[in-house]
């Protein structure tokens, strides 16, 4: 490693010591300090890790760390003027303005950098609207604003870079993507693997059902669903290819899977955990209202490869290729601890940042106490080993973190004389790089969007877009719904989970609510439809993403991935009109039969229209649909979603009448041009070899 890389390690690790510092209350500073230093360490690190990155020329480089430096320097003046700023907050100093007007010009370039253009380029118009909008035509006129009072508001306080998104991310977003990073370490991701494997892999198609598997299993982790294609993808994509899914369609369904993890709770992309701090509701409200619709959305995923596999007649793993489930999660099951506390403490009401800490601590103890258990002679000693760190964790409860760090401490200092122990203690260390590292690209987002919810703030820009989809509910509910959803996927397109969310929810979210969609609903509603501009063309980053592991354009994988994806478009506006989807009191349906009813009803329905949809979009059920069998099942599906008067009952019949019908009359011949394809995947591959692991 050269010298600069050293330098760029050392403050990655620095980065994450000053968020676990912070996070533990080892180190209390106000909020507002901890905010900018986060964001000064992402200028820092950022700028100058991209131009290394590239290996651009020593004079590019120097421009860039000098203006990483920079970045740090803001943060450095907001912590040395603190108490200052708010005493003179709305009346700011020729040397606030140039700080400021700094401030933003390296958070610009370093999301440039680091994120491409397109997020860069809306925060630009959103900031070039503040300063000129007093020249627009009514009714996006401006009353005009003085620049000094643009950029205190942008640059100081808690409504610019600084805002809900920042604070989000400097507290809990931080912390969890490390707490992903030290399970990565630990070997999180082989044992989702092997127990997908284990479970679904000798399955019809079970190639592919893997792929659905495991990425869900790390959304649960994960903070990114590009991150999940390119990590899950590089095993699962050349798995299904093998087994003769289509390379388009393999890159389609690791995509949607992917891009699912980010509903799927406890950390939804760590989007929950905005979400309870803008709404300002408890974050198990979240996690309950996204739980069945996730639920759904990969059932429905899981439901498109198996007709996809029925239809070409795909295979699964044969026995002597499968790992066990079972023997994976005996070796490993100490890995699911720190997750199950988190979701327990999560669901017992504790704050994010509360849980996220005993969850990263505790993740830490298993990692620095296995060299020590194994080197022991016994069980029992071992099994009173594992007693003491217990205990040593569970006191967090009643004596805060002190109990921890010391049990760190005495576990950091006992692997430091043995070899295992120090390699151990090199992972650890590089998984607060990794940390670090990963953190870049949500926590530079999540400061740049700042600029866009400021001008909400400043203009009150998002209340003539509301009214104007609010207009057009009156006459319509559906109509407003379609130009929501199509408004979320233009503003998601190119840009990640939370500024994606923040984005849509400020814009679209309070026109919802408007038209009396209950609050979480509304914000679940714009967030589905966010996420799905991952999925979409024209820019379908994570389609984008698979396209060099599956060997396969882009685009297309794009169209695949939209139809696999289909329940993603349904379920959140079933939830609109019945929102015992999201488990949420209100809607007709509850009104009239109860809430208990009407959920289990909602999720009957959705259920059904999930599977007509499927199979309309593949044209096979238990065997090749004919054409006028996909359209009734399409039909059926639209009909069940609409929730107007008489739209169930018909939507019911035309589904009764397409099954009896495929049931009865059949569709083509079974042995159609898929059964071409059935031993081929199978017999073919030169590497087929008993107890040959698909992974090697």
């Amino acid at each position: 490693m050269s010298p600069e890389g050293h330098l760029l390690f050392l403050i990655a690790i620095a980065f994450s010591t000053f968020q676990l510092l912070t996070a533990a209350h080892l180190w209390d500073m106000a909020s507002q300090i901890v905010r900018a230093v986060h964001v000064g360490f992402l200028c820092l690190l950022g700028l100058p890790l991209v131009a290394a990155v590239r290996n651009e020329p020593k004079a590019s480089r120097a421009v860039f760390w000098a203006l990483g430096i920079l970045g740090m320097a803001v943060a450095f003046y907001q912590w040395w003027e603190y108490k200052a700023l708010i005493f003179r907050a709305g009346s700011p100093l020729l040397t606030d303005t140039v700080v400021g007007v700094v401030a933003l010009v390296v958070l610009f370039v370093a999301t440039w950098r680091i994120m491409g253009p397109a997020l860069p380029i809306i925060a630009g118009l959103f900031l070039a609207y503040c300063l000129f909008g007093q020249h627009l035509p009514s009714p996006f006129v401006t009353r005009g604003y003085d620049f000094s009072q643009v950029i205190d508001h942008m640059a100081f306080g808690t409504e610019g870079i600084y805002g809900i998104p920042t604070y989000v991310s400097s507290s809990y977003i931080f912390l969890f993507i490390l707490f992903g990073s030290f399970l990565e370490r630990a070997g999180m991701i082989k044992l989702f693997t092997d127990v997908a494997l284990g479970l679904v892999g000798g399955a019809k198609g079970g190639a592919a059902k893997v792929a659905v598997f495991s990425s869900g299993l790390m959304g649960t982790i994960s903070g990114s669903g590009v991150a999940n294609v390119v990590t899950t993808g590089q095993f699962t994509i050349p798995l299904m290819k093998r087994f003769g899914y289509r390379a388009e369609f393999a890159g389609g369904v690791e995509a949607t899977a992917s891009m699912g993890g980010q509903i799927m709770p406890p950390v939804m992309g760590a989007v929950a955990f905005i979400m309870a701090e803008t709404l300002d509701v408890a974050y198990a409200e979240v996690v309950t209202a996204a739980l069945i619709p996730a639920v759904l959305y990969f059932a429905s995923v899981f439901w498109m490869v198996h007709l996809e596999a029925g239809k070409r007649n795909l295979l699964g793993l044969t026995k002597d290729e499968l790992p066990s489930a079972w023997r994976a999660l005996k070796t490993g099951w100490y890995l699911i601890l720190p997750l199950a506390v988190l979701v327990w403490l999560l669901f017992a009401g504790y704050t994010p940042l509360y849980a996220g800490t005993i969850g990263l601590a505790l993740t830490a103890l298993l990692i620095l106490g296995a060299p020590l258990a194994m080197r022991m002679p016994g069980l029992a000693i071992r099994i009173v080993f594992w007693i003491a760190i217990g205990v040593s964790a569970a006191a967090f409860f009643e004596y805060g973190i002190l109990p921890i760090v010391v049990a760190l401490a005495v576990l950091v200092a006992a692997c430091a004389v043995f070899k295992g122990g120090r390699e151990t203690l090199i992972a650890v260390r590089d998984a607060l790089a990794d940390g670090a590292k990963t953190a870049l690209p949500v926590g530079i987002a999540c400061a740049i969007v700042g600029i866009i919810v400021g001008t909400m703030t400043l203009t009150g820009v998002a209340n003539t877009f509301g009214q104007f989809i609010v207009s057009v509910g009156d006459t319509s509910l559906f109509l407003s719904l379609v130009l929501t959803m199509i408004t979320c996927i233009i503003l998601g397109m190119g840009i990640p989970t939370i500024p994606n969310y923040i984005i849509t929810s400020s814009i679209a979210g309070p026109a919802l609510l408007a038209l009396g969609v209950p609050l979480i609903v509304s914000h679940m509603f714009v967030f589905y439809f966010g996420i799905l501009a991952d999925l979409t063309p024209p820019v379908a980053l994570a389609c984008f993403a698979a396209a060099p592991i599956a060997k396969a354009p882009g685009l297309r994988i794009s169209f695949e991935a939209i139809k696999v994806a289909l329940a993603g478009f349904v379920i959140p506006f079933m939830a609109v009109y019945t929102p015992a989807l999201m488990l949420q009191d209100g809607g007709p349906l509850a009104a009239e039969i109860g809430y208990i009813l009407a959920v289990v009803y909602i999720v009957f329905k959705a259920c059904l229209a999930i599977g007509l949809w499927g199979a309309a979009a593949i044209g096979y059920l238990i065997k090749p649909m004919p054409w006028w069998q996909r359209l009734m099942a399409a039909a059926a599906a639209f009909t069940l979603i609409a929730a107007l008067p008489l739209t169930d009952e018909i939507g019911f019949a035309l589904a009764a009448a397409v099954i009896g019908a495929h049931l009865l009359l059949g569709g083509r011949k079974d042995e159609g041009s898929g059964a071409k394809t059935a031993s081929k995947p199978v017999d073919s591959r030169p590497d087929r070899r008993p107890g040959r692991s698909p992974a090697e």
